[in-house]
């Protein structure tokens, strides 16, 4: 799914609401934009980043979706979060200088590359974008919290049923459907993430589906009754990983 192209710069990108320029005065976006650099679009599986790499610059996702996961000395992984447009990936590593996760592309996906240095030099210079930084830092906290929630006491049908609802509400803040879209991760993601095995995530929405809630087909999901979905979660998160950047 494409949200903004590639060679888009802050001031004319549709995402720019939702990321770093967010607050800020025209003047100051043409400030950012010019410290950002557009990579090449990245593959299906491709990574960004790997666990232990020396941080240089942070990433603001402009098309696609990720994923960063945790690799353990016994080879397993374990998968932290999911990224959309508009979100900023890298913030872990600003304690130590290194990322303390991997990060793969779920699609073909394109990211804008925020050299740390330079935007350090910016954050000092423009208040309203040093503001920002703290709000997408303190997302990222509220986002730690909310994980907590999702993955605490709670049924595989609750987790099910929170992880679509945490989608639909991230996609209608893009301005797309938040009723209609894609599963980007794989199901083995999905299980990794909310701590259940593939064939309980599968049987999971399989039941969401014969109840009429959701319609599933390959990857694309249908929420056909949003307030069904919403009464099966006792406590919904008013943001997690993939919730909404600002």
């Amino acid at each position: 799914m494409e949200f903004a192209k590639t060679g888009m710069s802050c001031p004319d990108c549709r995402l720019a609401d939702l990321c770093l320029p967010y607050g800020l005065h025209v003047n100051e976006v043409q400030q950012l934009a010019r410290i950002v650099k557009n990579k090449r679009p990245l593959k299906t599986d491709e990574y960004l980043y790997l666990q232990g790499d020396e941080c240089q610059s942070l990433y603001a996702v402009k098309s696609g979706s990720f994923r960063s996961f945790i690799a353990h000395a016994d080879g397993s992984e374990q998968t932290i979060g999911f990224y959309l447009p508009g979100e900023l990936m890298g913030l872990d590593s600003l304690q130590h200088g290194r990322f303390t996760c991997s990060t793969v592309a779920l699609e073909t996906g394109a990211v804008c590359d925020v050299p740390l240095s330079r935007l350090n030099e910016l954050c000092s210079e423009i208040p309203g974008l040093q503001i920002q930084m703290m709000r997408m830092l303190s997302k990222e906290i509220v986002a730690d919290h909310d994980k907590i929630v999702l993955l605490g006491h709670r049924t595989a049908k609750e987790k099910m049923a929170t992880f679509i609802l945490m989608l639909s509400i991230r996609y209608g803040a893009l301005g797309f459907s938040n009723t209609v879209f894609n599963l980007s991760m794989r199901r083995q993601d999905i299980a990794n993430f909310l701590g259940l095995t593939i064939e309980t995530v599968s049987r999971q929405l399989a039941e969401l589906s014969k109840q009429g809630i959701i319609t599933v087909k390959q990857r694309g999901v249908q929420i056909n009754n949003l307030d069904l979905l919403k009464a099966i979660v006792d406590i919904v998160p008013q943001t997690d990983c993939i919730s909404d950047s600002r």
